[in-house]
C-alpha cells in the first residue's frame, strides 16, 4: 500500500490505470488510497482509468468518475498495473474482495515502462465511456462489444445461439450454394423455419442449385414465408439478426461439408453502427437480386408472350391468305370468302390494338377522353357486337343474359365512353373463351351510398386456376393457347385510370365459373335522383 500510495503522490504529469472490477471499492473504501487519488487530480494530475463495471461495482464507478479526469469500461480485465512516464507498478490480482494484495511489482526500466504504454493504450483503444456502460447497467441494455474469433467451432456456436434467438428479423447472406447445406447441419434452418412460422421476417441469399435442392424444398413446404434469392459466389458470408447483431464469416474452404470447416476468420458484434452498415449492405444487395429476379422474370414473360402473340396472330392472318386465295378460283363465293376476310381482319385489329394499348400503359402514355354519359347505353351495342360472336363460338350452347330494365334507370359516370366499351368487351370476350356451355350475364348495379357504378360479368364455365388468380390483371398471364394474356391487364389499367377498381372471383355459390366485376365513380346529380 506504501508503494502504491508512493507513486500516487510523486507522479506531477499523468497516470494511466488498467485494474479489475475489485479495485473501484477499494479506492473508495481505503480513505488513504482515496485521498491520494484526489490530491492526485488536485495536483492536475491527468489520471485515466480502466475498469470492468458491473452491477456490483458501479456505486463506486460513479464515485470514481469524481476522482479521475476520464474513466472507461472494459469486459473481462484480468490483473492491474499503473504506468506513469517514470515507473510501472502492477499489485496482485485479488483472491479475495475487498482486501489488498500483499504483493507488488515495480519497476522504472523504460524499455518496461515503454512496453505497458503499448499495452494499456491497446486496451484502452478498446474501452467505452463509464457513462455509456452504467445506463446500459441501469436501462438494461446489452454492452457493446466487436470481437474478432478465430476458434471457427466458437464462431458455429454463436451463429446458433443468434438464430435460436431471433425475434423479428433474420437476414442471411451465403457465399455459395453449399453454405445452404452446411448451416442446415448446423440446425440453423430449423430455427429459421420455426422463427418464421412465429411471424419472424426470414431473407436469404444464396446460390441455389442441385445442391441444396432439397433444402429449399424443406422451406418451402414449411415456411413458405421464408424467401429466398438466388446469388453469386462471395469470398465471405453474413448473418443479422433483429437489428441487433452481426456476424461476419470469411470463406476459407468453399467445398468443406462442415461450417467450421469452411470459415476463416469470424467477426461478431452488436455495435449500433456497424449492425446497421452491413445491413444497408444486405438490403443493397437483396434489392439487386430482386431486380434480376424480376428482369428474369420479365424476360421469361415477354418471350411467353411473343410466342402466344405469334399463335394468335397467324391464325387471323392464315384465314386471310387462305380466303383471299379462293377468290381467284372461286368468284361466284365473293360474299361468302369476303365475310370470313373481315372477320379475321377485325380479329387481327383487335389483337393488335391491344398489344399496342399494352405498349402504351407500360410507357404510361394510354390516354382518356372523358364525358359523361349513360353507361346502361352501351349494354345494346355491345350485346348486338356479341350475341353473334357467342352463337358461332359455341354453337348457342352458351346464352348470353343481361338484364333488360337497366335502360330504365340511367346510371351516369364521368369517364372515356370507348375504354369502358373495351373494358366489358374484354370480360366478356374471356368468358366466352372458357365456357362452353351454360350463360353468360351481364348486369349493371348502382349504388347511391358508396357512390358507385359495379358492372358484373358471370359465367358458367371452367373458372379460374387457383395459380392463375392472385396474378389475374397482370401482364401476359393467360393459359396455353388462350389469347395473348394482356387483356385482363389492359381493363385493370384502364380502370384504375378512371380511379375505379377491377376484381375476379371463383362462383363460389354455384360451385362453376367466375365472377368478373369492375366498379366506376358514380356521377350523383338532380336527373338521376328524380330518374330522367
Amino acid at each position: 500500500m506504501n508503494t502504491l500510495l508512493q507513486f500516487l503522490y510523486k507522479i506531477d504529469g499523468k497516470i494511466d490505470a488498467c485494474v479489475d472490477y475489485t479495485r473501484p471499492s477499494l479506492a473508495i473504501d481505503i480513505v488513504i488510497l482515496k485521498k491520494a487519488f484526489l490530491d492526485a487530480k488536485k495536483r492536475g494530475v491527468k489520471l485515466r482509468y480502466a475498469t470492468e463495471i458491473n452491477k456490483d461495482n458501479i456505486s463506486y464507478c460513479k464515485q470514481m468518475m469524481t476522482m479521475v479526469d476520464e474513466l472507461r469500461h472494459l469486459d473481462g480485465i484480468k490483473g492491474n498495473f499503473y504506468i506513469s512516464e517514470t515507473g510501472y507498478l502492477a499489485p496482485a490480482t485479488f483472491h479475495e474482495a475487498g482486501k489488498s494484495a500483499a504483493q507488488i511489482i515495480y519497476s522504472n526500466v523504460k524499455e518496461i515502462i515503454e512496453h505497458q504504454k503499448y499495452v494499456f493504450e491497446t486496451l484502452w483503444s478498446k474501452t467505452i465511456p463509464a457513462e455509456q456502460r452504467i445506463r446500459e447497467i441501469e436501462e438494461g441494455t446489452e454492452a457493446e462489444f466487436y470481437e474478432v474469433i478465430t476458434d471457427n467451432e466458437k464462431a458455429s456456436q454463436i451463429l446458433v445461439d443468434m438464430t435460436k434467438s431471433t425475434k423479428s428479423e433474420a437476414l442471411i447472406f451465403l457465399p455459395n450454394d453449399k453454405a445452404l447445406v452446411r448451416i442446415d447441419r448446423l440446425g440453423i434452418i430449423d430455427y429459421l423455419v420455426k422463427a418464421s412460422q412465429n411471424g419472424v421476417n426470414v431473407k436469404i441469399i444464396s446460390q441455389l442449385s442441385e445442391e441444396n435442392t432439397e433444402i429449399q424444398k424443406k422451406i418451402s413446404e414449411n415456411a413458405p414465408d421464408i424467401i429466398i434469392l438466388d446469388g453469386n459466389s462471395s469470398p465471405y458470408g453474413m448473418y443479422i439478426i433483429d437489428h441487433k447483431k452481426f456476424l461476419r464469416a470469411e470463406l476459407k474452404r468453399p467445398g468443406a461439408e462442415k461450417f467450421s470447416d469452411a470459415i476463416g476468420l469470424v467477426v461478431y458484434s452488436n455495435r449500433r453502427m456497424t449492425v446497421d452498415s452491413f445491413e444497408s449492405v444486405f438490403e443493397l444487395l437483396w434489392k439487386e437480386r430482386m431486380l434480376v429476379e424480376e428482369l428474369k422474370k420479365a424476360d421469361r414473360m415477354q418471350k411467353e408472350f411473343i410466342s402466344i402473340a405469334a399463335h394468335e396472330l397467324k391464325t387471323p392472318i392464315q384465314a386471310i391468305l387462305g380466303m383471299s386465295g379462293l377468290l381467284k378460283y372461286y368468284p361466284e363465293r365473293t360474299d361468302q370468302v369476303a365475310e370470313v376476310i373481315y372477320r379475321n381482319a377485325v380479329r387481327l385489329q383487335r389483337l393488335s390494338a391491344n398489344i399496342l394499348d399494352a405498349t402504351r400503359i407500360e410507357s404510361q402514355t394510354l390516354k382518356l377522353a372523358k364525358e359523361r354519359f349513360n353507361i346502361c347505353d352501351l349494354i345494346p351495342v355491345i350485346i348486338g357486337d356479341y350475341q353473334e360472336r357467342i352463337k358461332e363460338s359455341t354453337n348457342d350452347k352458351v346464352g348470353l343474359i343481361y338484364d333488360d330494365n337497366i335502360n330504365n334507370h340511367p346510371v351516369i359516370v364521368e369517364a372515356d365512353k370507348e375504354r369502358i366499351i373495351q373494358v366489358i368487351s374484354n370480360l366478356l370476350s374471356n368468358s366466352i373463351q372458357f365456357t362452353n356451355q351454360g350463360y353468360i350475364f351481364l348486369n349493371i348495379v348502382a349504388d347511391n351510398d358508396i357512390k358507385e357504378v359495379i358492372v358484373t360479368v358471370r359465367d358458367t364455365g371452367i373458372g379460374i386456376n387457383p395459380e392463375i388468380l392472385p396474378r389475374l390483371f397482370s401482364k401476359f398471364v393467360t393459359r396455353p393457347q388462350k389469347g395473348t394474356g394482356v387483356g385482363l391487364f389492359i381493363s385493370k389499367s384502364i380502370i384504375e385510370a378512371h380511379g375505379g377498381r377491377i376484381w375476379a372471383e371463383n362462383n363460389v355459390l354455384d360451385g362453376q365459373g367466375t365472377i368478373f366485376c369492375f366498379a366506376l365513380p358514380l356521377e350523383i346529380n338532380d336527373s338521376v335522383g328524380k330518374g330522367k
